[in-house]
């Protein structure tokens, strides 16, 4: 294979264009191969291969630096700079990140997993590099809605008044994640049907020169592109039409199904290990769906990753006017959402956990001070979701539960999730969050209210003494498990459903340390910041001691789900182990 000789962007230059040709059908076939038994980003990457080979070709990484949005199409990318071991060999198919980093390759230059930054990040290097008095190119790829950002629109307002070197790569595969949304799309459209002619122009509007290739995927075509702006002394646009999931007829025909996949038969392209029919995400598409049909008040929104929550294209088709997509634009959203609400609408807003970090000012300043009575779905926030470093789904409950007028709800089972969605449909109080739970959906096996107004009251499960455990959302399963340890060795304890994150039962708190040594907090998350210190820090003042549970404050990267739950005690018998030894020692 011409892969296993590229060890360096060089030996790229060094090969005819047929040789490229051949290089890069090689890189699908690899890509797919990888993706079908490892999962990963499917589509981004399969339509980026003939566009990396020409950069590379064309330019000289990483002196010239070339900057990935999001860096799910960053694959052959990696594979041309020195790390094709790690789609040729499955067993090493772990030892890169599905996104770019540096640690890995003096050819990234950033850990890169949100969307719309690269304009940002790669202006920045431009603008240090001229600062310093240096030369080179540098390069930033946008790419799959990124353009329908804040962030990327920031930057390209600025990026004209660099004026020196700076190449932006439009890549135009008209799709987002899913279909792109937003009125700038309409003008890539114009411009790929104008052979990037026509006078209404995006780009050149932000004082941007511009140059369009429309045959994205042939090499040749981007060579000459990528020669023509090479070394430019101004900010300029290249403009490449793009068709993504090329070269896997599954995902040209299915743009937004492969965009990411779990692992797949490469063969037929069906899931190798399906979801299962019943999801907390698809009891939350169809329940609103139906909310929906019923009330015409009720809007959804969705900030590019209708997936996430099973916003298949037919229920978007059902739905109508009634869900929106904003592009991937959570700050937009949000503050869409307070707007909504305050005319009198019922706004939903699901977003991911990883996600909603984006939108924190929003959060506070647009929704929050106005206390407007949205709710905010708070998608697979947990510490075992999903293990990238830039995905970590670990920081929503202290970045949420601490802001003033925000009901942070943390549901146990499925029946007490949808009476807390429906409740916060209706609740015109109050912006309501809830932590959508994660993991197989649990029946309810204990009554469960309908009204969630009496703020701050927590769930008293099962009454005993000495110890009290109070497991928030998803570990509330922990929770039972570690009182049944207990059980078995005499211990009684009493087992709290909190429910609420984001405050205090103070009663039912006092209550407690009349016959309990200690409490037991279990949350899924982070520590720091979190509700388990607003236990502690209710009886720092008393006899009662606490003990905390979730992870420590940290970036990771990558790691097995439980080995790190292990580490950090997260497991029932070590748990149960550590309750037992508090007690004793506090006789």
């Amino acid at each position: 294979m011409i892969i296993e000789n590229i060890q360096s962007p060089a030996d790229v230059k060094r090969l005819s264009l047929e040789e490229m040709a051949a290089l890069a059908a090689e890189i699908r076939t690899l890509l797919i191969e990888k993706v079908s038994h490892h999962g990963g980003h499917c589509g981004p990457n399969l339509g980026m291969v003939e566009a990396t080979i020409a950069m590379h070709y064309v330019f000289s990484s990483p002196e010239d630096k070339i900057v990935f949005d999001v860096s799910h199409q960053s694959y052959p990318h990696k594979m041309l700079t020195g790390r094709a071991g790690a789609f040729i060999n499955a067993d090493h198919y772990d030892d890169v990140s599905g996104y770019s980093e540096p640690s890995e390759s003096a050819h990234d230059h950033f850990i890169i997993g949100h969307t719309s930054t690269a304009v940002s990040l790669a202006g920045g290097l431009a603008k240090g590099r001229d600062l310093k008095g240096e030369h080179g190119n540098v390069i930033a790829i946008v790419g799959d809605g990124s353009l329908s950002g804040g962030e990327a629109l920031e930057g390209l307002d600025w990026a004209a008044e660099l004026g020196t070197n700076f190449i932006i790569v439009v890549n135009d595969n008209q799709m987002s994640i899913a279909e792109n949304h937003g009125g700038l799309y309409q003008n890539l459209a114009e411009l790929r049907l104008s052979n990037g002619q026509c006078s209404n122009n995006l780009f050149r509007a932000m004082g941007l020169d511009y140059l369009y290739v429309d045959k994205g995927n042939d090499i040749g075509a981007l060579i000459d592109a990528f020669k023509k702006v090479k070394d430019t002394d101004h900010p300029i646009v290249v403009h490449i039409n793009t068709l993504k999931g090329k070269g896997y007829a599954p995902a040209e025909q299915d743009k937004e199904r492969w965009h990411w996949s779990a692992p797949f038969d490469s063969a037929t392209g069906e899931l190798l290990h399906p979801a299962p029919a019943e999801t907390y995400d698809e009891l939350t598409a169809a329940h609103l769906l139906q909310r929906m049909k019923q009330d015409p008040a009720i809007c959804t929104i969705t900030a590019g990753t209708p997936g996430i929550w099973n916003w298949t294209p037919e229920r978007r088709q059902a739905a109508g006017r009634q869900f929106v997509d904003v592009g991937i634009a959570e700050e937009h959203a949000v503050a869409l959402a307070s707007g909504i609400a305050k005319a009198g609408g019922k706004p939903v807003f699901g977003v991911c956990s990883s996600f909603i970090q984006r939108a924190y000012d929003q959060v506070s300043q647009d929704l929050c001070i106005n206390d407007n009575p949205a709710t905010l779905l708070v998608l697979w926030g947990s510490l075992t979701s999903m293990t990238d470093v830039t995905h970590l789904c670990h920081f929503d409950i202290p970045l949420l539960a601490n802001i003033p007028n925000l009901v942070y709800l943390a549901p146990t089972n499925r029946e007490e999730y949808l009476a807390m969605l429906d409740w916060s449909i209706d609740y015109r109080e109050h912006p309501v969050a809830i932590r959508v739970p994660f993991g197989p959906v649990a029946a309810a096996d204990r009554p469960v209210p309908t009204d969630f107004s009496a703020l701050n009251t927590y769930e008293v499960v099962c009454r005993g003494k000495d110890v009290a455990i109070l497991a928030l959302g998803n570990f509330f399963a922990l929770g039972q498990q570690v009182c049944r340890l207990l059980e078995g060795r005499g211990i009684h304890a009493t087992l709290v459903n909190p429910r609420f994150i984001s405050g205090t039962d103070a009663a039912l708190l006092d209550s407690l340390a009349t016959d309990h040594r200690l409490v037991v907090t279990l949350e899924d998350g982070v520590l720091d910041g979190g509700f388990g210190e607003k236990i502690a820090r209710h009886y720092g003042p008393t006899a009662v001691r606490t003990l905390c549970y979730g992870a420590r404050k940290q970036f990771v990267d990558r790691y097995a789900p439980a080995e790190f739950l292990a580490a950090h005690r997260l497991v029932d018998t070590m748990i149960a182990e550590d309750i037992v030894q508090s007690l004793s020692a506090s006789h």
